[in-house]
């Protein structure tokens, strides 16, 4: 058994514990190397053999007396299968301490494979509570024993762990490398977990490059290769609703689209008339990725739910309560924030507590814009986004999630600058402050865009002005060289724009500047650069 997980023979061990699943269920600890043979389960049930109950049934037979005679090469082991129920039970911090010490004595016990394994389970512990570095840290620490063990297959899947990691800080290239090279190797296996979780970060890294189309096809290979060994994976439920993520931002990529194709019909004055066939297929297309997105959510839900697990079933009502905001369903989009944040609170999960209080942020900015009053206060509802978005700061200062704490940030600013409190100095510095977190690599990303429309925002809070009186004294804040240009060609070129005719070509002459950065700087500003009637 241990032989099959470190060379990743899958289907072989699985078959042969299946077999074995009649004489497991008699195991008594009493019997020869019964405690021992716990945590090798453990890892087994984690790699898809269905037998999480029976492992718990057989942890909890072993009495409290026992324990202190046990070798220690069994006691070990009955602590990774703890440190395994733990991290099922979502409750990182109790499996860190069964992992951890593992680890402090894993030089003792004759298992070459036991110090990169505890490792690696401590790397996953730190990467589910937001501590990147630490978790960057074991990964690489686990990764190194496995190779000095010769165990190139193994330090294969650690490297896929290092490798998210490494693309949660930014390092996109870096992290799509180590992917290629562990998939290279774990290719000639069976292991269709790990196989998929590389076909599942290559979606994620497409997605925050905008690649939307290609991180389809990386999700939905992803969901096949889980599949292959368990159509319920919790997983590939994790794929499902990354899936549904994308499927919304196109949404909103097409919604945007359409609507600047309105605005420009009525600032030509045109007659609105019936929908052209291109308006017809864009609302298709739209209500066919939210019916989709909804789907697979539904689907993932139910999964998650079936495996007791709080942060997944957390992700997806953040998602769905997302997509019912954009649809404007704000009571729904509501419900679901609520339970986001609560399935967090109950774990103390500050990813999710975060999450759960920025979409709560949102709708309440969205019942507010609308004028919807509660209570005959017609303020309520923008001082409960401001209450919401200082605890989705708080709660993403707990992580090292920079991303989290950018849209954070960015929805506090939201809500300072809206028409209640109309703090503009207040938002701009928070806007300042997400603005470190977020790298402007050219790639379309939806925490940018929500950052470049806080930014568009203040651009139009009667602040320009001030902004470049600001600047002329030399008071720049935080903000780096490249971020005052993009800021001063996000003032300028709009206007020169509407001087010439509405003809990016013009203004790419007139300015001595490219096309492309014409069209980048007008999406942001006013939408829909990419339409026929701007080049």
């Amino acid at each position: 058994m241990r032989d099959d997980v470190v060379h990743r023979r899958i289907g072989a061990g699985i078959a042969r514990l299946e077999r074995l699943r009649p004489e497991l269920a008699e195991l008594r600890p009493e019997h020869p190397n019964a405690v021992r043979f716990l945590g090798y389960v453990a890892q087994w049930v984690d790699l898809g053999f269905d037998a999480e109950d029976l492992l718990r049934d057989l942890v909890a037979r072993v009495p409290a007396a026992m324990r202190t005679v046990l070798p220690l090469s069994a006691y070990v082991q009955l602590r990774v299968a703890e440190g395994f129920l733990a991290v099922r039970d979502e409750e990182s911090d109790r499996a860190l301490r069964h992992f951890e010490f593992v680890l402090s004595v894993s030089d003792e016990v004759r298992d070459p494979a036991l110090h990169a394994i505890a490792s690696f389970w401590v790397a996953r512990c730190y990467r589910k509570k937001g501590g990147y570095e630490e978790a960057l840290q074991f990964s690489v620490k686990g990764e190194e024993a496995a190779l000095a063990q010769g165990l190139d297959v193994m330090a294969a899947v650690m490297r896929v762990l290092e490798s998210w990691i490494i693309f949660q800080k930014g390092r996109n290239a870096e992290a799509v490398r180590l992917l290629r090279e562990s998939e290279t190797v774990l290719s000639a296996t069976d292991d269709f977990i790990t196989l998929g979780n590389i076909r599942s970060a290559l979606g994620r890294i497409a997605r925050r490059e905008g690649r939307y189309d290609q991180a389809l096809q990386h999700f939905a290979a992803a969901i096949e290769t889980y599949k292959q060994r368990d159509t319920g994976h919790p997983n590939l439920a994790r794929s499902l609703a990354n899936m549904a993520f994308v499927q919304r931002l196109i949404a909103l990529d097409i919604g945007r689209r359409m609507d600047a194709e309105r605005t420009r019909r009525q600032q030509a004055s045109e007659r609105t008339g019936a929908p052209s066939v291109t308006q017809k297929a864009q609302k298709q297309r739209l209500d066919r990725l939210k019916a989709d997105a909804l789907r697979n959510l539904a689907e993932s839900l139910e999964i998650h739910r079936a495996h007791h697990q709080y942060r997944g079933a957390g992700n997806v009502h953040s998602i769905r309560g997302a997509l019912y905001f954009d649809g404007g369903e704000l009571d729904l989009a509501e419900a679901d924030a609520l339970e986001a944040y609560r399935l967090g609170e109950e774990k103390h999960d500050y990813i999710l507590m975060a999450r759960g209080r920025i979409l709560q942020c949102m709708v309440e900015n969205g019942k507010f814009e609308e004028g919807i009053e509660e209570h005959d206060d017609p303020a309520a509802h923008a001082q409960a986004a401001l209450h919401y978005a200082a605890e989705g700061v708080a709660f993403a200062r707990h992580t090292q999630n920079k991303r989290l704490l950018a849209r954070a940030l960015t929805w506090h600013g939201m809500t300072l600058v809206n028409e209640y409190f109309h703090n503009p100095e207040a938002a701009r510095q928070l806007s300042d402050q997400a603005a470190t977190l977020v790298k402007p690599d050219g790639h379309h990303d939806y925490v940018w865009d929500e950052l470049q429309a806080l930014n568009n925002r203040l651009m139009g809070a009667g602040s320009v002005e001030h902004i470049l009186r600001e600047w002329s004294q030399g008071l720049v804040g935080e903000k780096s060289f490249q971020q005052i240009s993009e800021e001063f060609a996000a003032i300028l070129i709009p206007k020169v724009w509407e001087r010439e005719g509405r003809k990016i070509s013009r203004v790419a002459q007139r300015l001595a500047i490219s096309p492309k950065k014409v069209r980048r700087i007008l999406a942001a500003r006013v939408g829909g650069a990419s339409e026929p009637e701007l080049i």
